[in-house]
């Protein structure tokens, strides 16, 4: 693993805004920056990061099973229990999961490590599958990546079987994300654009617009009876929404299906710990009020400690300590009301002054390509930047 220098294209920012990447600078900053671009080789690609995360997402599922037989557990993860039965159906009836990213910490050196599964409502799809791409093509085009390059990216085909895979031929799926939001939008687009590839009607609304017919259904912006919905809204936040009583009664399919739930909570990571204590891609994880657990753990994080709520977004109310002193602590603590749990630290590496986190997305239950993410702050937030990435030849 390398941070390179590299010369950018010359009218890279007019193709983005002419793909509708509106979101390439934000706040002022850039967002995609190809200034530089992380290399890796095949052997690293392939076991340090796509055996693992495959690997990884199988003890998830395992992780869920485990979870739903333990009511001590379920209580541990903060969802209503008006809604347990909701999820305990959709995974007793199989209902088959879509995709997510892992954030893993790796330096290159020893196995990537796990820091959480965002399982429900992964953003940066676009600039991983579709942008990414782009710039890789370009950059070979101009033989600035040297020959026989790659790139860890089959995420768009990945998607499109993984539609054919879930659905009939023609069957009308709704995206739908809050307005206003262009990473969002960009998001369900791309996901809309596999569907329409795998021979699905594709429909957009915005989540402010779903209603409910006189029928008890979910409709869109234009009274169309929702059948399935692509919600880029998190199931924790929908559960505490009034339109949670007619969940499940309201004959609608849901992607993510809602056993996600349990995999997008933080709150997973003491449970993997504790069904497959000292993997080498996991962290010692322990929920912060199990005092004993800690205890004994503290052997195991002398590195430090890292406490995060069981649901938060891009750093919210993370903080980072170690032998007793905090070394970062987010500003934006709009998650400090939830359950908290300790995971041990795995400092991300330093290159070129920045601190580099892999995303590594798993469609279906495989894993299937990558982005990177790189912060100043030790914390990857809201204004981290994306990198591209190639595999050397």
């Amino acid at each position: 693993m390398d941070r390179i220098t590299l010369p950018e294209r010359p009218e890279w920012r007019a193709k983005a805004a002419e793909l509708g990447f509106t979101f390439a600078d934000m706040h002022g900053e850039p967002y995609w920056d190809e200034s530089s671009a992380y290399a890796f080789t095949l052997e690293e690609i392939e076991g340090r990061i796509e055996d693992p995360c495959t690997e990884l997402h199988a003890m998830c599922r395992e992780a869920v099973a485990t979870v739903l037989a333990d009511e001590g557990l379920m209580e541990r993860l903060g969802l209503p229990r008006l809604r347990w039965e909701f999820i305990r159906d959709s995974w007793e009836a199989g209902e088959p999961e879509l995709y997510g990213r892992f954030d893993l910490a790796y330096d290159g050196k020893g196995p990537a490590k796990l820091l959480e599964y965002n399982a429900d409502t992964p953003t940066s799809l676009y600039e991983s599958a579709s942008f990414q791409w782009l710039w890789y093509e370009e950059q070979v085009a101009a033989r600035v990546l040297p020959e026989g390059s790659d790139q860890f990216n089959r995420i768009h085909e990945a998607l499109v079987e993984r539609f054919a895979e879930m659905f009939a031929p023609d069957t009308d799926l709704h995206f739908a994300a809050m307005a206003g939001a262009p990473e969002d939008y960009a998001t369900v687009e791309t996901m809309a654009w596999a569907a329409r590839e795998a021979g699905m009607g594709a429909h957009y609304t915005d989540l402010e617009k779903i209603g409910i017919s006189d029928q008890g259904q979910f409709t869109d912006a234009e009274d169309r009876v929702i059948g399935t919905l692509f919600k880029l809204y998190p199931w924790e936040d929908l559960f505490a929404d009034e339109f949670s009583a007619h969940l499940a009664s309201a004959q609608c399919r849901f992607i993510e299906p809602p056993w996600k739930a349990l995999l997008s909570n933080k709150a997973i990571l003491p449970v993997l710990w504790q069904m497959y204590p000292g993997h080498p891609n996991l962290l010692p994880a322990f929920f912060a009020d199990d005092t004993k657990g800690l205890a004994d753990a503290a052997h195991l994080m002398l590195a430090g400690h890292v406490t995060k709520p069981i649901f938060s977004r891009e750093g919210a109310s993370v903080t980072i300590t170690a032998q007793g002193r905090v070394l970062e602590r987010a500003t934006n603590r709009d998650y400090d009301r939830h359950p908290m749990i300790v995971q041990g630290y795995a400092p991300l590496p330093v290159m070129g002054g920045m601190r580099p986190v892999i995303g590594a997305w798993v469609v279906g239950e495989t894993c299937v390509g990558m982005g990177v993410r790189e912060d100043r702050a030790l914390i990857t937030q809201d204004l981290s930047r994306f990198k591209p990435h190639f595999i050397e030849g």
